[in-house]
């Protein structure tokens, strides 16, 4: 639970069946449990990409325009978060409502299997670093170096990427592809570089896409490892 509200101010759950007014986060959890919920599964969804979503359309958009949800495993609903901040100017606080709705109970879009992602991710790791590279973006110098400092502080701080019983493999995909996912923000966020030109600054979105995407999946993959494992053993 603690992982989940982090240091937002106020986590509330509204649509619940049987639940008119706005519940908070173990009242919510103990409701969905009680419907069939046995696990909740990771979507990172993007423009053209419904990563872990399986519909209905009504879900997938708010899913797609918050680029995240989380769905039941066992009972037919998700939860989409709605982020808000409140609070005077110096004292502004997090406030996260997250919408209830029914789902298609459906494999999820597009999640690779554990093995699938880290093979992936060695490839785009390669992809990355060459594109970085080539298009002459900020790789190195003071910010990537901060950056991917500050990366590794908060990777030796929280060894805990994953809550304990996930297997080792799933921590080691997760941990790349947040790295992964490092460098091409680097590469988006860090000036035009070399890149100066309109086409060149589009040569390297379509570069990176693929890489990004690529990531995106490998997170949902090991997020939803243990639920996963699950579904096999039942099989």
């Amino acid at each position: 639970m603690l992982a989940i509200v982090g240091e937002d101010a106020v986590h509330r759950v509204v649509g619940l069946p049987g639940e008119p007014e706005p519940v908070g986060l173990t009242l919510a959890l103990g409701r969905l449990r009680g419907l069939g919920a046995g696990a909740l599964r990771v979507a990172l969804p993007a423009p053209g990409h419904p990563l872990g979503l399986s519909g209905p359309p009504e879900f997938n958009a708010r899913a797609l325009e918050a680029e995240e949800a989380v769905i039941c495993h066992g009972a037919a609903w998700g939860l989409v978060p709605e982020v808000t901040e409140a609070g005077p100017e110096g004292d502004v606080h997090v406030e996260v409502v997250w919408r209830a709705l029914p789902v298609r109970e459906a494999p999820p879009a597009d999640v690779p299997s554990l093995g699938e992602a880290e093979r992936e991710l060695a490839e785009a790791l390669r992809e990355a670093t060459e594109v970085l590279a080539r298009l002459d973006v900020a790789g190195s110098g003071p910010v990537a170096e901060a950056a991917i400092d500050a990366y590794r502080a908060r990777a030796e701080r929280g060894r805990e990427v994953l809550a304990p019983g996930y297997p080792p493999r799933a921590v080691r995909v997760l941990e790349l592809a947040q790295r992964v996912g490092l460098l091409v923000s680097l590469a988006y966020g860090n000036g035009p570089g070399g890149a100066v030109s309109a086409s060149e600054m589009a040569a390297r979105g379509a570069a990176l896409r693929p890489v990004e995407r690529t990531a995106r999946r490998a997170q949902v993959a090991a997020y939803n490892s243990v639920v996963e494992e699950r579904e096999k053993r039942v099989r």
